[in-house]
């Protein structure tokens, strides 16, 4: 394990099912969609910075996130993984999959970072400096739905998370070079058609933290889906919908092995 890198880790088997949280997220939020999956074994991280792997040294930018990820599980001995990653943790999950693609067997993404140059800053910086679980509730109440449910669990996790003397200053930090004028970095599309493994992308269509329409013209071999009334917390407001779209894409075939099954049947 790499030191100051942490995971939650459950069950156990060959090919680990890999949890990436959001911005100022930690592996807690991973709870209830843990919970609808079937028994498999998963691994839920605390990217640097966050949690209890804040002491990560130069945490913050999601390259340094993926290779450190990557490097974790190297030293676990893990060959062959699904990833999982929300907001920011796409962002790693892409740039993980792009950097060690024979190694990922499939591809989930809820409403990913660097898709698009737009993003909200002004609220994910309010969220950084959220100081009491109710600013940390009135946060995620304006990054969800309007029909969205109290989040209490996940409120008391990060409320608990940001107890840590140095969190709060490190979530300001990241989310001021996250959202510098007010804009994302892009991952390339050229880069994202390159990825061969399966690729969910599923978004909110109430999500006000990146824009909904960022799901559009996407690599036609990604699967897009469109969760209608939702926000940007995927995980806590819709978390058996988001286990069944993890499960349906693990199941996929990679577009490479369906083309040449194609060309071989006929």
């Amino acid at each position: 394990m790499t030191p100051s890198l942490h995971a939650a880790e459950q069950g156990v088997g060959s090919k680990a099912t890999i949890l990436l949280h959001g911005f100022g997220g930690c592996h807690d939020v991973w709870r209830e969609v843990i919970s609808s999956l079937p028994p498999v074994h998963t691994l839920a991280y605390d990217l640097p910075g966050h949690g209890l792997s804040l002491g990560f040294p130069n945490a913050g930018p999601a390259k340094l996130a993926a290779r450190t990820v990557l490097a974790d599980l190297s030293t676990r001995g893990l060959k062959r993984f699904h990833l999982v990653g929300h907001s920011m943790g796409g962002a790693v999950a892409v740039l993980m999959a792009l950097a060690e693609p024979e190694k990922v067997a499939s591809l989930t993404l809820l409403a990913p970072g660097g898709f698009g140059p737009e993003i909200n800053g002004p609220l994910l910086r309010r969220y950084a400096n959220a100081q009491d679980p109710s600013e940390i509730r009135a946060c995620l109440a304006a990054m969800s739905g309007p029909g969205a449910r109290p989040f209490d669990p996940t409120v008391d996790a990060l409320w608990e998370m940001r107890g840590r003397p140095g969190q709060l200053e490190k979530l300001v930090e990241i989310a001021e070079a996250i959202t510098s004028n007010d804009q994302q970095g892009v991952i390339p599309r050229e880069q994202l058609d390159r990825l061969e493994m399966p690729v969910m992308v599923a978004w909110g269509s109430e999500d006000t933290v990146l824009p909904f329409a960022q799901a559009d013209h996407l690599p036609a071999h990604f699967h897009v889906h469109h969760v209608l009334g939702a926000g940007h917390m995927l995980i806590e407001e819709a978390p058996d919908l988001v286990a069944r779209i993890i499960q349906r894409n693990m199941s996929r075939r990679a577009r490479r092995r369906r083309l040449k099954f194609a060309a071989a049947a006929s």
